[in-house]
């Protein structure tokens, strides 16, 4: 036997060992819990974030371009409080 196939056997064992032990049952229930948990709270994605302010900033620079030109009107019809 050379030494590579020891090591992939020795692999092999190692990853069945791994995939019939409780670690595994105990590492796919904590997943489970926390994608629940996760699940009831209002959370969002980094890239639903990410689209979101850029939403934000465009409408907020729409919005300062129109008080600009609402204040231009009111000063041009002298309308201006």
């Amino acid at each position: 036997m050379d030494m590579n196939s020891f090591f992939t056997d020795l692999q092999g064992k190692i990853n069945q060992a791994i995939e019939n032990s409780p670690a595994k049952d105990i590492e796919k229930n904590v997943k489970a819990m926390m994608t629940q948990g996760f699940s009831k709270l209002d959370l969002v994605t980094r890239e639903e974030f990410d689209i979101q302010s850029q939403v934000l900033a465009k409408t907020r620079a729409k919005l300062e371009a129109l008080e600009k030109r609402i204040s231009e009107l009111e000063d041009r019809f002298g309308a201006n409080p």
